[in-house]
């Protein structure tokens, strides 16, 4: 194939040693290939970029491998070379042929055709926002399973709150649970109890009679002190969210008008998509970087499994919890999910609307305007579309006949 890129380097990155390969055209046709293997530290870093410097690099390729391409990138991003970060799956080397040097080479031979395709890559000071709402990420993750073990060591001991209250972390839940961990007396406990509760009285003493052990009482002090302490660090990282969200203060208000999205889901989504849209090829590219798009799979005319690609776990999360709020607006999200959940069910309906998501919130920050909900009756265009086939089918059963009679 003829040469793109005149210059052009392959790096294999691992966590101790870098392989760069130079690929360089010559004037009479012929290609020259130069390999040298680096470290990983500071000053094997910039060793690395002046040889680049040296061989006049136009490009630099290299693999998104863990979080070990990150020093890497900002070596060189910082000395105006141009590295592109590309997707492993798109540049893997035919099977038999594995080796770093091999693999730093296949990388620059790939670059000196122009095959390779860059991959998104957060601006600095947007990837020190994701540090931020992922490390909240993590922080919740470990609340969550702090409560589901102190659920688990309350049934383990006998007490079966949780089997009357729909909720046991919730306000009542919270404040009777620590009147048992400190020892209260049940009518104390009781009176703890919110009046909107609709499990009895009786019932609820009766769950709770029960003598807990010294051992259970030392894990339930040790969980509840984890579990206020998580809370604590919450609170600080989100002050700290808050005030680095500023210099896109204009984009995270925009997304805090759709449907289900609050501060934090807005800072998340800032934080792992940016606000300037170009970035990605269009709503298309967008959803299938996010992984929320169907699969494309079809051979011989056989349409085969449809499900979604890997892609950004973090926006996925985020895009199926807003989801799930949505579905509970009025809003046009509502309307899609309540015609799509008959024949597909809560999980896949709610992909789809995640999949609607993204393609508004492309829209959102790229136009700069709010959102504004066109109250679409997804369930009403289902029924017009659908409703022959159903009368057909109804009347084939004989099911028709029965509700005109009975009318």
């Amino acid at each position: 194939m003829q040469p793109i890129v005149k210059n052009c380097a392959g790096i294999d990155v691992h966590k101790m040693m870098v392989m760069v390969s130079i690929r360089k055209a010559m004037p009479d046709g012929s290609v020259q290939v130069t390999t040298h293997e680096f470290g990983t530290f500071r000053k094997d870093r910039e060793a690395m970029c002046q040889f680049l410097q040296q061989h006049q690099i136009d490009l630099a390729v290299m693999e998104s491998t863990g979080v070990y391409w990150k020093s890497i990138y900002a070596s060189i991003i910082g000395r105006d070379l141009n590295p592109r970060v590309v997707n492993a799956r798109h540049v893997k080397n035919v099977p038999g042929r594995k080796t770093d040097t091999l693999d730093s080479q296949w990388l620059a031979q790939l670059a000196h055709c122009g095959l390779v395709r860059p991959s998104f890559v957060p601006h600095p000071d947007q990837e020190q926002l994701r540090l931020l709402t992922r490390r909240r990420d993590a922080l919740v993750k470990q609340t969550a399973n702090e409560k589901n073990r102190l659920h688990k060591t309350l049934d383990d001991s006998g007490i079966r709150l949780g089997g009357l209250i729909s909720d046991i972390n919730g306000k009542s839940g919270q404040r009777m649970v620590n009147a048992l961990i400190d020892g209260e007396s049940l009518q104390d406990i009781i009176k703890k109890a919110d009046g909107r509760l609709k499990a009895d009285k009786k019932q609820l003493m009766a769950s709770m009679d029960e003598k807990l052990s010294t051992s259970h009482l030392i894990v339930l002090r040790d969980i509840r002190s984890h579990i206020d302490f998580l809370g604590e660090q919450l609170q600080k990282l989100e002050v700290q969210i808050l005030r680095v969200i500023q210099p896109w203060k204009e984009a995270w208000q925009l997304l805090q008008t759709l449907p289900g999205v609050h501060e934090m889901s807005a800072a998340t989504l800032i934080a792992e998509i940016g606000d300037d849209m170009s970035q990605f090829g269009g709503m298309k590219e967008i959803a299938s970087w996010a992984g929320l798009c169907p699969g494309n799979n079809e051979s011989a005319g056989k349409r085969k499994s449809g499900r979604t690609r890997k892609g950004n776990k973090m926006i996925k999360t985020t895009l199926c919890e807003v989801a799930n709020a949505a579905i509970r607006t009025k809003s046009q999200f509502k309307g899609k999910y309540q015609g799509l959940v008959i024949r597909r069910g809560h999980k896949r309906s709610l992909i789809a609307i995640a999949h609607k998501l993204i393609r508004v919130i492309y829209t959102l920050l790229k136009k700069r305007q709010p959102y504004v909900d066109p109250d679409t009756d997804y369930e009403g265009l289902t029924v017009r579309k659908n409703a022959s086939r159903w009368l057909r089918k109804l009347e084939e059963y004989g099911y028709l006949a029965q509700v005109q009679q009975q009318a």
